[in-house]
């Protein structure tokens, strides 16, 4: 992440957590499947966070694995929408926000 200097690992259990979680599921329609497809491309959106802030953990299921609290990062990525023929016909941009959770052991997607 070239604004902070951060090194963000993905966690082992994020494939879960971005396809099950409370707010996947409630997504329906064009935005399920934007965030479906922005998996593939999570290094970039890694790349492109700014704003960071750091907020406390306040929800006891996550005192092990956000141990010192957790950071959000503005981010943003473009998706290609395709034509007859899959030519590009234009990109639409996203907006996303990145939840890291930061622990002793480092930060982690």
């Amino acid at each position: 992440m070239q604004e902070y200097q951060d090194y963000i690992s993905i966690a082992g259990d994020f494939p879960d957590e971005f396809s099950e979680s409370k707010y996947t599921k409630s997504l329906r329609g064009a935005l399920a499947k934007v965030k479906a497809n922005a998996a593939q491309i999570i290094d970039q959106m890694i790349e492109n966070a700014t704003n960071r802030r750091w907020a406390e953990n306040k929800n006891v299921k996550h005192k092990n694995n956000a141990s010192e609290g957790w950071f959000r990062y503005d981010t943003y990525f473009r998706m290609p929408v395709r034509g007859s023929g899959e030519n590009v016909e234009r990109f639409n941009q996203y907006k996303a926000t990145l939840v890291v959770r930061k622990t002793s052991k480092g930060l982690f997607l």
